[in-house]
C-alpha cells in the first residue's frame, strides 16, 4: 500500500520541467553566498546591535547552525530528486496535495513581497547619489531591468546574481581585512581606541540581558531568508547532484565569516553603544575608520544587496508560478516558456504584482518596509518547517524500504530536524512579542483563509488537478 503511494505520487512529478540547464557551478556557488548575504545583514544589524549588543553574535551563531540544519536536510530532498517547484513538490509528495498547494503559494507570496520591499529599498539608496530622482522612477527602472534579465536567459540570471554576490563578498571580506589591520597594527583614525575588549567591557557581552538578546532572533532570521533559493535553482543546475551538494556544506564557512566574522570585526572597531537603529553598522564603522567616501562604497554594496535580493525574487517566483500552473493550481497559461526556456508570462504576472508593491510604499511610507518583510519572515520560516517535516517524512520513507536512500544524507539523525523545528516555533512566539513585527501574524491567517478557500474552490471545479493529474496535458499545452 505504502509502495503504491509513493509511485503514484512520483509518477505525477516530473523532473523534465522543460528548462535549460544553464547554472553552472560558479554560478550555484554564487547564488548560495548571495542568499545568505543581503539587506538583512547591512541594515538589519544596526537595530539588532542596538537591541542586543556584542551578544547578537551568539544569535547568529545559534540561528546559522538551524539554518544548516534546514540546509542539510533540504540537501537530502535535493538529491533524492531535483526540481525546480522543490518546496512545493515535497510538501505535495510527503504531506499532501494540500500541503503542496499551500507551499507553492506561499513561497511565491514570500518573493513577491520581499521584491516589493527591495526594489523600494534600492530606489532610496539611489537618492543618496540624485535625491532629485523620483523614488517611485528608480524602482520603476531597476524593476524593468531585472525583468528584462530574467525574460532573457537563466544563465543571464545566474550571471548578474554572481557579479551581485561578487560586489558583496569582496565588501565583507575587504571589511574584515581592512578590521584585522587596524585592530593588530594600529592605523586609521579608530587605531587607538579599537579592541576586542568592546565584546564584554560596554555592559558586558549580554548589556540588555538574555531576554533582549531572544528578541533579536527574528531580525536574525530575516537576514538568513533567501538561504534556501539553492533548491530551486535545482531543475536548472547543469549537475545538481554535484553542485549542491558542495554549495551547501560550505554555508557553515559562509556564516562564520561573511555573519559572526564581520559582526565580531565591527564590535571590535566601535563600541556597541555607538550604533542606532536604521543605519547600516558598516556605514558607522567605516566611517569611525576614517576610509575617504564610506558611505558611498557602502551604499553602493547595499544597493547591490537589494537588487540581488529583487533578482532572486524575480527568479523563483516565475518557476514557483509555474510549478504551481503545471499542477493545475494556477492559471494554465502561465506554463509556457519562451523560446530561452524561461516562463515568460508567470515571471511577467509576478513583476507586475512586485511593482504594486512599489505604489503601495508610496503611498504608505514609514513602517511599510518592516511590515513587508515581517511577513516575509513568517512565509519564510513556513517554507524551512515544510523543508523540515519532509525531510522527516522522507527519512521515514527510505527507511521503511519504500523509497531509495539520500546519496546526501544530513548528519545527526531525526532529532536535529525535531530541534530545527522547534527552534522556528520559537521564533514565531518572539514575533509575536514584537509590535512592529507582529503584524504578521494578523497577516497570515487572512492569507490561510484565502488559500482554504482557494483550494476548496480547486477540489469542486478541478478535481484531477488537486492531486497533480492536470501536469501531463498543462505540459504539452506548454509546447515541452
Amino acid at each position: 500500500m505504502a509502495d503504491q503511494m509513493y509511485d503514484e505520487v512520483v509518477e505525477t512529478t516530473p523532473d523534465d520541467e522543460g528548462y535549460a540547464r544553464g547554472l553552472g557551478s560558479r554560478q550555484i556557488q554564487m547564488i548560495a553566498i548571495g542568499g545568505a548575504i543581503g539587506t538583512g545583514l547591512f541594515l538589519g544589524a544596526g537595530t539588532a546591535i542596538s537591541k542586543a549588543g556584542p551578544s547578537l553574535i551568539l544569535s547568529y551563531a545559534v540561528a546559522g547552525v538551524v539554518i544548516f540544519a534546514i540546509m542539510r536536510a533540504l540537501g537530502e530532498l535535493l538529491t533524492y530528486r531535483p526540481v525546480t517547484g522543490s518546496f512545493a513538490e515535497y510538501a505535495r509528495e510527503f504531506l499532501g496535495p494540500f500541503a503542496g498547494f499551500v507551499t507553492g503559494w506561499t513561497y511565491w507570496l514570500f518573493w513577491v513581497v520581499t521584491g516589493m520591499a527591495e526594489t523600494t529599498a534600492a530606489a532610496v539608496y539611489v537618492k543618496y547619489w540624485a535625491p532629485g530622482i523620483p523614488q517611485w522612477l528608480s524602482a520603476l527602472v531597476f524593476l524593468v531591468i531585472l525583468y528584462a534579465a530574467n525574460l532573457i536567459s537563466v544563465k543571464l540570471f545566474g550571471e548578474i546574481e554572481f557579479w551581485f554576490s561578487m560586489v558583496k563578498v569582496t565588501a565583507i571580506l575587504g571589511m574584515i581585512l581592512i578590521g584585522i589591520g587596524v585592530l593588530t597594527l594600529g592605523f586609521s583614525k579608530a587605531g587607538d581606541t579599537a579592541s576586542v575588549t568592546h565584546l564584554w567591557q560596554d555592559g558586558g557581552f549580554f548589556p540588555k540581558g538574555i531576554g533582549s538578546t531572544l528578541m533579536t532572533l527574528q531580525i536574525v532570521m530575516f537576514a538568513y531568508l533567501g538561504v534556501e533559493l539553492v533548491g530551486v535553482t535545482a531543475g536548472e543546475s547543469e549537475n545538481p547532484a554535484k553542485t549542491l551538494p558542495r554549495a551547501i556544506n560550505t554555508l557553515p564557512l559562509r556564516i562564520v565569516l561573511f555573519y559572526i566574522g564581520s559582526l565580531t570585526i565591527i564590535l571590535c572597531l566601535v563600541p556597541w553603544t555607538e550604533f542606532k537603529p536604521g543605519v547600516s553598522p558598516f556605514v558607522a564603522a567605516f566611517g569611525k575608520i576614517g576610509i575617504p567616501a564610506a558611505a558611498g562604497i557602502i551604499n553602493f554594496v547595499v544597493l547591490t544587496a537589494a537588487l540581488s535580493s529583487c533578482n532572486s525574487g524575480m527568479y523563483s517566483t516565475g518557476r514557483m508560478l509555474r510549478d504551481l500552473a503545471l499542477r493545475g493550481q494556477a492559471p494554465g497559461s502561465v506554463t509556457k516558456l519562451n523560446r530561452h526556456q524561461s516562463p515568460a508570462l508567470a515571471i511577467t504576472v509576478s513583476a507586475l504584482l512586485m511593482g504594486v508593491g512599489v505604489l503601495l510604499n508610496y503611498v504608505a511610507p514609514g513602517k511599510a518596509f518592516t511590515y513587508v518583510t515581517s511577513v516575509a519572515t513568517v512565509c519564510g520560516i513556513w517554507t524551512w518547517a515544510i523543508i523540515l517535516i519532509c525531510q522527516l517524512r522522507y527519512r521515514a520513507a527510505w527507511r521503511a524500504g519504500h523509497l531509495p536512500a539520500p546519496t546526501f544524507k544530513a548528519p545527526g539523525g531525526p532529532w536535529v530536524s525535531w530541534a530545527a523545528l522547534a527552534f522556528l516555533g520559537l521564533v514565531v512566539v518572539l514575533i509575536a512579542f514584537d509590535p512592529d513585527n507582529r503584524i504578521s501574524l494578523y497577516v497570515f491567517p487572512v492569507w490561510a483563509v484565502l488559500l482554504v478557500i482557494g483550494f476548496q474552490v480547486l477540489k469542486r471545479r478541478r478535481p484531477e488537478a488537486v492531486h497533480g493529474v492536470a501536469h501531463d496535458h498543462l505540459r504539452a499545452k506548454s509546447g515541452h
